[in-house]
Formats: structure tokens, sequence, C-alpha cells
């Protein structure tokens, strides 16, 4: 079934959208099973007294919401590819879901910035002291990504002492070269100081999810119209058609006689025959 408009529009933001988020889900999923099945980390998840730690929530996380992602992602997929109304109904019910947590998980960050910060930078700390121990490389691109996002260097930030500076990123300045921000005490402060940043980019992420849906509603409705309204067949030149039905050609057999002029009988008497002279 053909769509136009709207729903042509809708159909390709889908499919853009879901291309994203597959990739992000991908990259969640992929690092939190690195990190929850790795030789040097997997003695973590082991220890009960470790389970509530930051890291171990944190992983778990990961893992959950790559999956989930993946999932959402898998519904919208066949459903605008294949324009599949039930496909793409499920596909709104769980981006919806995941547009009221993410809004949720903003308010609540907001409005305990404070703990919320700790927590990262216990997270950090734990990364940290695990790449410290093991190297693994996973983990230390995991520290690159929070020290390029935070701007900062280790645990310490001294250039001369810190072990893990090869994951830091390049000093801005001459002074930057000797010391630059700690991580734990800069991601404190940045979930304290930028708070409503933070609560922005839950709320635009879940105006994302929102317009995903939006557009998920438009197209099962294009589909639906799509698929109620009557077809019709062109008839072209070189469609043949079929000639108008003629009249039914009746023959008719005539049962009477031409007319004839009437015959005249006279009886035959002597008086009219001629008599021969001798």
């Amino acid at each position: 079934m053909a769509l136009d408009g709207c729903g042509l529009v809708c159909k390709y933001i889908l499919l853009v959208f879901n291309i994203i988020f597959a990739v992000v889900g991908i990259a969640f999923l992929g690092l939190g099973l690195w990190l929850r099945l790795s030789d040097n980390t997997r003695g973590i998840f082991e220890i009960e007294q470790l389970n509530s730690s930051a890291f171990v929530i944190g992983v778990t996380v990961l893992i959950v919401l790559g999956s989930v992602m993946l999932v959402v992602v898998s519904f919208g997929d066949y459903g605008a590819c294949n324009e599949k109304r039930c496909a793409l109904k499920v596909f709104a019910i769980l981006v919806a879901f995941l547009a009221t947590g993410e809004i949720i998980v903003g308010v609540l960050a907001y409005s305990k910035r404070d703990e919320v910060g700790l927590r990262f930078a216990e997270f950090y700390t734990s990364m940290y002291t695990l790449y410290m121990n093991s190297g693994d490389p996973a983990i230390a691109v995991t520290l690159t990504f929070i020290h390029n996002v935070f701007h900062c260097c280790g645990v310490t930030g001294v250039s001369l002492i810190e072990m893990a500076k090869d994951t830091c990123p390049k000093p801005d300045g001459f002074m930057e070269k000797l010391v630059m921000p700690s991580c734990p005490v800069t991601i404190a402060q940045v979930f304290d100081s930028k708070a409503p940043l933070v609560m922005g980019i839950f709320f635009g992420t879940g105006a994302l999810l929102i317009t995903a849906l939006i557009c998920s509603t438009i197209l099962r409705s294009k589909i639906l119209q799509s698929a109620s309204s009557p077809q019709y067949i062109i008839l072209t030149q070189s469609t043949p058609t079929l000639a108008g039905p003629q009249p039914p050609q009746h023959g008719f057999v005539s049962t009477s006689y031409p007319e004839q002029d009437p015959v005249i009988f006279t009886p035959l008497t002597t008086a009219n025959i001629p008599v021969a002279q001798a």
C-alpha cells in the first residue's frame, strides 16, 4: 500500500530515529556486557557486599537500558519498513514508557542533584581503581570518555603522579600541564552547578521520544486509511476494452404468401367453345 505526504515523512523520521537509537543501544549493551563478563571485573559481582555499589548498579543499568532500546528499535523498524500497524502500536507503547521514565528521572536528578553527583563520583572512583589494578581496555575507553566529557584527569589530576594520564584529555594551558581538575570533585560539582542542564538533557531526550511516538501514531493512522480506501483501476489505451453489447438479431420467417390476383374460373359451355368453320 502506498503512503504519501505526512505518512511518508513520518516513516523516514522513524527510520532515522531507530538507526540512532540502535547505535546507542548497542553501545550501552556492549559496554555493560563487557564490564559484567570481563575477567577483571567479574569478581565484583560475585561479592555480596559490593552488590549495592555504584559500579554494579551502573553496569546493570547499562545492560538493561541497552536491551530495552534494542527491543524498541526492533518493533519500530519492523513496523515502519513493513507498514505493520500492530508492531507500530507496540513501539508506541514502549516509547511512551521510555519518555515518561526519562522525564521522571530528569526531575529526580534535579531534585536530588547532590546525591546523584556523589553516586557518579563513586562510580568513577570504582572504575578508576579497577583500571589501576587490571588495565582493562574497556575500562580505559570508559575513563577516556568520562575525562573528555568533564575535562578532568584521574583522582589527583597531577600529571607527575597520575597513573591514568594516558586516558586524560589534552591540557588547555600551561597550568593544566601541571595540574588538571580532579574527576571525582569535578563530577560532583557539575551535577550540583549544572543541574538545570542535566535536567534539560533528560527533557530533550524525552521530547525526542515523544516525537517518535507522534510519528508512529500518524503513520499507523495513515496505513489504516490507505488500507480502507477503495482501489480504482485506471484503463489506458493499451488496456483492451469490451465492446458494448449488441442487440440480438432476430430472424423472422414469414408465413404469409404474396398477394396474387384472384383467378376467376368460368364454367365451360358449348357457347364458349369456338366452332371451326368447315
